[in-house]
């Protein structure tokens, strides 16, 4: 069965506008939904960035059965991961039963801040493998002390913890770290349909739930959408690993001038047509993923989720 959730972009709207769209994406029927977790936006015509745990505690308040997840969070350079796991117990008491954590490699672009150097890809997922681990022990709860290469943990203790264990799902745009993916996490998170990955996840013996998040511009007519795309989200169009790189939202920008409505509407869905959405939704569907959340591009947050409760939920839910 093919489950559809939402996803809240950080990047693009305010904390109070975030808290009110998951309102409605509950009432809509959604059983699930991701929050971004980032320092800067892709680009500063998004606009916005705010502390993930902050919005998480909000929206623990204002929903009451969709689940949530961290979409997703770097455990390794910007935060330590003792601090993630304290936040991730919180956010997981304040949600029984409805939070999950996501964590990945990173991006330049949120992790750079502090002035450490951005690591090459291999060192970053030798970080994460470490940080995952860190996470783990400190949930077993009791006083816990690690000391490895790139964390140390003196006598730490999380006292406030769930009554049931945090799921730990693991992002990938690659099959190496698809593979760790498999090892190590509870579930696969990836942005495209690319059976490459899920199945170097399965071989690695990862089981659990597959996200995908799928980008997507709904207006009333398709080339307003996909002029809002453009507008907004142009980074979705940019080759490679540019978004793992690029340091700042001025550089997305400059890059994002290269990127042409052609280009970007190759992997962004744009328009009213249910159709479109539902062929997109079944190629996911057919690499292997069960779980495919959909980011509407651009302020209209609230005609897209009836557009999604008329014309996609019933087919799917």
């Amino acid at each position: 069965m093919t489950l559809l959730g939402y996803a809240l972009s950080s990047e693009e709207h305010r904390p109070a506008e975030l808290i009110q769209h998951a309102r409605l994406a509950e009432q809509a029927g959604f059983s699930f939904a991701l929050i971004s977790d980032h320092y800067h936006p892709w680009t500063d015509r998004q606009g916005q960035s705010s502390f993930v745990w902050s919005v998480l505690g909000a929206l623990s308040q204002a929903t009451s059965s969709i689940q949530l997840g961290t979409g997703v969070t770097c455990p390794t350079m910007r935060i330590h991961p003792a601090i993630i796991a304290q936040a991730a117990a919180t956010a997981a008491t304040l949600l029984p039963g409805r939070f999950f954590l996501g964590v990945g490699t990173g991006e330049n672009l949120n992790e750079h801040i502090l002035g450490e150097a951005w690591p090459a890809h291999d060192l970053r997922l030798a970080r994460l493998e470490e940080a995952v681990t860190v996470l783990r022990l400190l949930w077993q709860g009791g006083t816990q002390t690690h000391r490895g290469t790139y964390y140390t943990v003196e006598q730490a203790r999380i006292y406030t913890l769930p009554q049931e264990p945090i799921p730990l799902m693991m992002a990938a745009s690659g099959p190496k770290t698809a593979a760790v993916a498999g090892r190590l996490a509870d579930g696969f998170i990836g942005t495209s349909p690319e059976r490459e990955m899920l199945e170097a996840y399965g071989s690695a013996g990862g089981t659990g739930p597959k996200y995908g998040q799928m980008t997507v511009c709904w207006a009333a007519n398709e080339q307003e959408a996909r002029q809002t795309a453009l507008e907004w989200w142009p980074n979705a169009g940019l080759p490679g690993e540019l978004s793992q790189e690029l340091p700042l939202p001025a550089h997305f920008a400059q890059v994002a001038k290269l990127v042409d409505e052609k280009t970007l509407t190759k992997r962004v869905v744009c328009g009213p047509d249910s159709a479109h959405y539902r062929a997109m939704i079944d190629k996911y569907a057919e690499a292997g993923y069960d779980h495919i959340y959909l980011h509407q591009v651009g302020p209209d947050q609230a005609g897209f989720l009836k557009f999604c409760q008329q014309e996609l939920l019933p087919h799917y839910q």
